[in-house]
């Protein structure tokens, strides 16, 4: 056999703390070949992070490497020294981060930190590095590579700054790249136009991949093999396609049935989360260390000896004593329980508009004889949300979603147009004006609930105050309340003690939960509520607003940009883009054909496990600035199936089904389903 790339042989971690030697890492070994992509995937604090930094060395002061070896092109990267490390690294081993804005100086221009790659591991300087520079922002696919080389970090956007960490990770070429969940925070179709870029140029260029991510959907589009971790260490490993279809160890086989399945919802296949959470590295169990979260545990076996990692198959690996005792494959889950009939409209939205105005910084001096800019945010926007029932927004960052949670709990006031709650227009009600009852009806579940805790508080206080403040509840109905919460978010009550930075993120999210549900309201707004969690935790708080929703009959606006999500939760979905309505339907009419070209660019972003890759027309080129939105059709500067001139210059009227499906396009219903039909054939 060829000698590997890369090759971890028992790789052991630890980090020096008050409590002794904590293990972050548990002999791990893996290999990886020139040109292969690997993909490492599992919850968070599982060592994969950890696993990239032991092999770039960047483990901070108090890690170290307790046992085994990390071999890098045959050397032992333990024995380099530190200038032949500075010189390996950016040049034969490069890494992309999570942030992109931790790799980028704000201080610098995009062009002078591309150029000082090149001067540093190639001795590149002048017209020849600004030429290579410019080429690399070209692969990468972002416009006008000349603007994007003299521009500042802040000048361009969330996925430009993505592509540009990735150029600059690839100018000297390297022969191995750490991609440390490279996507999160990114819109869908950015984030699929990352994916594929990635997944070409390593074809391209021979580079070799190793993968770090949560998002299993995500990995099956980039990774030929995928190694599990929990708590430290490989439990499974093998081929992609093999991994997802046919997992052995139990772990693998809760992280998949934590994803929605495509094409069902939350009654035909409900999510099933892992019970219990990954153990700190203090508090393993003996034998197995999943054996306390596992459904195939046996008492005195899987407690009493910690399993080996053993062959099966070809090319693939388990950790697990049953191993030949459980059937490849997933598990199947019971059917879910309906929600009860819509019983009316919950909130009625007419022709809402909401408007900001910017005075350029050039001009701020000549107030008021400045013309301020309108931005227009919310355009005019027009639906339903059924009483008891989901209403799902999605669309891409900047398209109006949380423009319109605030003006609808009172946080913005609008411009124009209607939002009626029992008989009330709240359009021009901010929150300071409404009632007591108005307020206890409308609440909201923020996507950080540390935008809703206070640090400084426990969160048993913080929940009792809403329920004094809403309810007007006393002392002891107060204690009592916080109690029957805790238990319907499933929380020990004790955790009403402990302030938020002693809790985990998915235990936060739910006290945000019961924060918003004290009062019992009947319409709750979640702004992307699960968006920054693990899979399994993700899952969880799903399915425990999906079960309160159903305990209480509330009103659900669900704001996000996972089009999976989206389509096992919801009832009823709305699609925006640039502040417009281009499409509201039931979640079965805008999941199937014919669907608006928006939709079907954003369903064809949407990474599934299911190899579906072609199935729906990609979208190509950058969302336009809303201080200079394009005529006609908003959608038109980027949409594959633009029919003429008449996008350029008309705004499409809303075509409307017997059955209600709206959407607003030139191109009319029947031709759409035929264009899709064939796109599918």
């Amino acid at each position: 056999m060829t000698e590997p790339l890369l090759q971890l042989d028992g790789l052991s971690v630890s980090y020096r703390t008050r409590r002794g030697p904590v293990p972050a890492v548990v002999d791990v070994s893996l290999r990886l070949n020139r040109g292969e992509s690997l993909g490492l995937v599992g919850e968070s604090g599982c060592g994969k992070s950890t696993i990239a930094f032991a092999i770039m060395r960047w483990l901070a002061g108090r890690g170290q490497i307790v046992g085994g070896r990390v071999l890098f092109e045959g050397r032992d990267m333990a024995g380099i020294s530190r200038e032949e490390l500075r010189r390996i690294r950016g040049k034969r081993i490069a890494m992309v981060f999570q942030e992109a804005m931790s790799a980028l100086n704000p201080c610098l221009t995009i062009g002078a930190q591309l150029t000082e790659v090149l001067k540093f591991h190639e001795n590149v300087v002048g017209p020849g590095a600004e030429r290579r520079a410019k080429d690399m922002l070209a692969e990468v696919r972002i416009p006008d590579p000349d603007r994007v080389f003299r521009a500042f970090p802040h000048e361009i956007s969330g996925g430009q700054q993505q592509r540009v960490v990735i150029a600059m990770a690839l100018l000297a070429n390297p022969a191995l790249l750490l991609l440390d969940e490279p996507t999160t925070g990114l819109d869908v179709t950015v984030e699929a136009s990352v994916v594929r870029l990635i997944a070409e140029i390593s074809r391209r260029f021979g580079t070799s991949l190793l993968y770090i991510s949560h998002n299993l959907a995500l990995i099956s589009r980039v990774c030929e093999r995928i190694a599990v971790m929990y708590a430290g260490e490989i439990v499974e490993e093998g081929p992609t396609r093999r991994i997802l279809t046919a997992p052995i160890h139990p772990y693998t086989r809760g992280l998949i049935r934590c994803l929605p399945e495509s094409g069902a919802d939350k009654i035909a296949r409900p999510l099933s989360p892992i019970p219990g959470q990954i153990p700190a590295p203090w508090e393993r169990a003996a034998g197995c260390f999943f054996q306390p979260r596992c459904g195939y545990a046996r008492d005195g076996l899987c407690d009493a000896s910690h399993p080996p990692l053993i062959g099966y198959g070809k090319g693939s690996t388990v950790r697990c004593l049953r191993a030949s005792e459980i059937e490849p494959g997933r598990i199947d889950a019971v059917a879910g329980e309906a929600p009860p009939a819509a019983d009316g409209v919950a909130v009625s939205v007419d022709r809402l508009s909401k408007d900001y105005r910017l005075t350029p910084p050039g001009l701020r001096g000549l107030l008021p004889f400045a013309d301020p800019l309108r931005i227009r945010a919310n355009d005019h926007l027009t639906f339903n949300a059924a009483s008891g029932r989901t209403l799902a927004i999605v669309g891409e960052s900047g398209c109006g979603k949380s423009t319109f949670a605030r003006v609808l709990t009172g946080l913005e006031r609008a411009t124009g147009g209607r939002i009626e709650v029992a008989g009330t227009d709240l359009a021009q009600l901010s929150v300071i004006d409404r009632s007591r009852e108005q307020l206890r009806a409308l609440q909201m579940v923020f996507q950080n609930p540390d935008e809703t805790l206070n640090p400084s508080y426990r969160v048993g206080r913080q929940i009792a105050r809403v329920a004094s403040r809403l309810l007007g509840l006393g002392r002891r109905e107060r204690a009592q309340r916080v109690r029957d919460l805790f238990a319907e978010i499933r929380l020990p009550a004790g955790i009403a003690d402990r302030k938020p930075r002693h809790l985990s993120g998915g235990q936060k999210q739910r006290i945000a939960i019961a924060r918003a549900f004290v009062g019992n309201p009947e319409i709750v707004v979640a702004d992307e509520p699960v968006s920054a969690l693990d899979v399994s935790v993700r899952a969880a708080v799903t399915q425990l607003l999906m079960e309160i929703q159903r305990a209480h009959g509330t009103t659900l606006i669900l704001i996000s940009h996972d089009l999976a999500l989206v389509r096992y939760v919801a009832d009823t979905v709305v699609v925006m883009y640039l502040g417009q309505v281009m499409e509201v339907g039931t979640t079965s009419q805008v999941f199937s054909a014919p669907h608006h070209p928006y939709t079907e660019a954003l369903l064809a972003a949407q990474p599934k496990l299911e190899d579906d890759r072609g199935l729906h027309a990609p979208v190509e080129g950058e969302t336009p600035s809303p201080l200079d939105p394009p005529q006609g059709c908003p959608f038109h500067t980027r949409c594959p199936r633009k029919v003429g001139t008449i996008c350029e210059i008309s705004r499409p009227s809303e075509q409307v089904t017997p059955a209600g499906h709206r959407m607003a396009c030139h191109i009319p219903m029947d031709e759409l389903v035929r264009a899709q039909e064939r796109a599918t054939t």
